[in-house]
């Protein structure tokens, strides 16, 4: 039965008549199985390290026969490499972050199998990307909050004040974390959510004025990490003229449902991050309205989906994909300042965080990740995302998260 729903659901979102008949067929309603969002202590050494990622992106790079090439591009706070892998040669650029949170952990081995693939492989569709496509990815961009198993860095407040003197008589603005969060005490190491720290005027400097901001608010780049990841996406707007495709991998909670059934969601995606500028509710970046495109954003989603739905073929959990909530305002996230600038975007928030699932599911979550951005890459390689329908985004079905609000949620993925 989940087979030939994952069958249908792909048929809809294709924009396909076919339905087969099975899929029709009345569905027996269950209880989930027992899951639980209580933060406890899990094993994660099966997850890549940031020493491991060290010894892994020198293993890529010397196999890749110089079809990759690693370098520094910035520092975290505590002096950790941020590292960035580059692979084809392509006129559209796409860029791959992950791990902005430390304690999601799928995406950096996705990525890691991503620019493997990419930089050995002499298959048609690797060649294709690499010919069309120019794939820039920064697998661990918060490596000192990943180095701790926590969502935010390791960074205080008075370190901002010392590199940013105007803001000496400034309070902490409000992403910065000084009491226990997802069972992690900052108390003693604080730190700051850095996806809450961009903001679309990619030449912002702190000012007084703009702070403690607020979560609808853009954010002011105090952070070494979102500086790092601001410097490149600059660059490479400098050398393409344009960034084409943005994609930022996360978690999510590790309970939330496929509407209407009992099964858990392996990821959700999104393409929807801040009000559109041409509109009244997006009026204070009107001037972003010439490079938003929200469409663009909208058939990069379903690229993901489509690869994922075919992949259920395989393993049912891969079909278990569903539409991140819509009703966001983000512009302080990565997603939000890129998109407002010119990129298609695409949100992966992938089930569950250390503190919940551990290791559990890591294989097949990873390889979910690893599917979605396939699809993307090889779409926009061969041009077919120019052709499938922005509205089948619209068809995805939203995602089941029980009795947590919205507030809850986005206050912790």
């Amino acid at each position: 039965m989940n087979r030939m729903r994952a069958l249908a659901l792909a048929a809809v979102v294709a924009g396909s008549a076919f339905v087969p008949a099975a899929a029709t067929a009345p569905l027996t309603m269950a209880a989930p199985p027992p899951c639980s969002e209580e933060p406890r202590e899990n094993p994660i050494s099966e997850f890549t390290s940031y020493d491991e990622l060290l010894v892994e992106l020198d293993r890529i790079e010397r196999v890749s026969a110089g079809r990759v090439a690693v370098e520094t591009v910035g520092e975290s706070n505590r002096g950790r490499d941020m590292l960035l892998a580059r692979v084809g040669t392509g006129p559209k650029v796409a860029l791959v972050t992950a791990e902005i949170h430390g304690n999601e952990k799928t995406g950096p081995d996705a990525v890691l199998d991503l620019l493997d693939f990419l930089g050995t492989s002499d298959s048609s569709r690797a060649k294709q990307i690499r010919e069309q496509l120019t794939v820039v990815a920064m697998p661990k961009i918060n490596p000192d909050g990943a180095a701790l198993d926590r969502r935010g860095n390791d960074m205080t407040w008075q370190e901002v004040q010392a590199r940013f003197p105007q803001l000496a008589t400034t309070p902490p603005s409000w992403n910065y974390y000084t009491e226990p969060r997802q069972g992690d005490d900052y108390s003693q190491r604080p730190g700051f959510d850095v996806n809450r720290d961009y903001n679309p005027d990619l030449d912002y400097q702190p000012q007084p004025q703009d702070f403690p901001g607020s979560s609808d608010r853009p954010g002011w780049f105090i952070s070494p990490e979102t500086q790092a990841v601001r410097d490149v996406y600059r660059s490479l707007q400098a050398e393409f003229g344009a960034v084409d495709t943005y994609i930022d991998l996360h978690h999510q909670g590790a309970c939330y449902t496929v509407p209407g059934t009992d099964r858990f969601v392996t990821l959700s995606l999104s393409g929807k991050f801040v009000a559109d500028p041409a509109s009244p509710e997006g009026a204070a970046y009107a001037e972003f309205a010439g490079t938003f495109r929200p469409e663009y954003s909208k058939q990069l989603n379903v690229a993901a989906y489509n690869a994922l739905q075919a992949a259920a073929n395989r393993n049912p959990e891969f079909g278990n994909i569903t539409l991140y909530p819509q009703d966001t305002n983000l512009p302080g996230t990565g997603l939000g300042t890129f998109q407002l600038n010119g990129s298609g975007a695409v949100l992966f928030e992938v089930r569950g965080q250390t503190q919940t699932l551990g290791e559990e599911h890591r294989a097949m979550l990873t390889r979910a990740v690893y599917i979605g951005l396939d699809g993307i890459l090889s779409s926009v390689a061969s041009g077919q995302v120019e052709h499938l329908d922005p509205a089948a985004y619209d068809r995805i079905p939203p995602t089941d998260r029980g009795k947590q609000t919205m507030t809850a949620t986005t206050d912790i993925e």
